[in-house]
């Protein structure tokens, strides 16, 4: 099921104008300098903020539709969210964390297992790692079975060699996963080695001179940190 964007939404200093389709099994990066619009982009696909106008669909599935005034929030769209501090419970263990998205708690230890973070189970997270809490969140979104699933920077506030490993394990779940992939980030290396697509947004626009400005980087070559 593929994912299709049209919408407009007026900001402080520009309007957001983008149009984007996400195929499923495919990650699709969003690149662009801070303050440019992506994560408010992301925000309006997730159900998690309204644009003035426009269209968000999954295939059939319509989300959100101006014309007709359709609006689906965001806990009914069947998505996974991880963002960049994503604040797990932290009076529940890993397992808890995982389980509590899961419908299917069989789910749950084949998630931890995938992550290298079984042996975690019970450990809350004051008492892990921020990678480790970053890997209990991607099996939290994941344990929804989601029919999306929308990273917002998943690895800024980590340390060089945890994100390395972090964008591996991502490129691995891309090919393991038949749903689309959207995926914000700043750093434009990042987003050419992980996305099929990627797609620069400058002031509120799809800006593909952006990507020419700031240097081709090869699809393949590993992020610098």
């Amino acid at each position: 099921m593929s994912l299709t964007v049209s919408v407009t939404k007026k900001l402080p200093h520009f309007t957001l104008r983008a149009e984007l389709i996400c195929d499923p099994g495919t990650l699709t990066a969003l690149v662009g300098p801070s303050g440019a619009g992506k994560t408010t982009l992301m925000r309006i696909i997730a159900g998690l903020e309204q644009s003035d106008q426009g269209r968000v669909a999954l295939s059939d599935t319509v989300w959100m539709d101006s014309r007709s005034g359709l609006f689906v929030p965001a806990r009914k769209r069947g998505l996974g969210f991880v963002f960049q501090d994503y604040p797990l419970f932290p009076h529940l263990t890993v397992q808890g964390n995982v389980a509590i998205a899961a419908p299917d708690k069989r789910r749950v230890s084949e998630l931890l297992e995938m992550f290298g973070i079984a042996r975690l189970a019970d450990k809350k997270p004051g008492a892990i790692s921020g990678g480790e809490r970053q890997r209990t969140a991607f099996c939290q979104a994941l344990a929804r079975d989601p029919v999306l699933l929308l990273l917002d920077e998943p690895f800024s506030a980590l340390d060089a060699t945890t994100r390395r490993g972090l964008r591996e394990e991502l490129a691995r779940l891309k090919d393991m996963l038949d749903i689309p992939i959207l995926h914000v980030t700043h750093d434009l290396a990042e987003a050419r080695h992980l996305g099929d697509a990627v797609i620069a947004i400058d002031e509120g626009r799809i800006c593909p001179k952006w990507l020419e400005e700031n240097g081709q980087v090869p699809p393949q070559a590993q992020p610098q940190d």
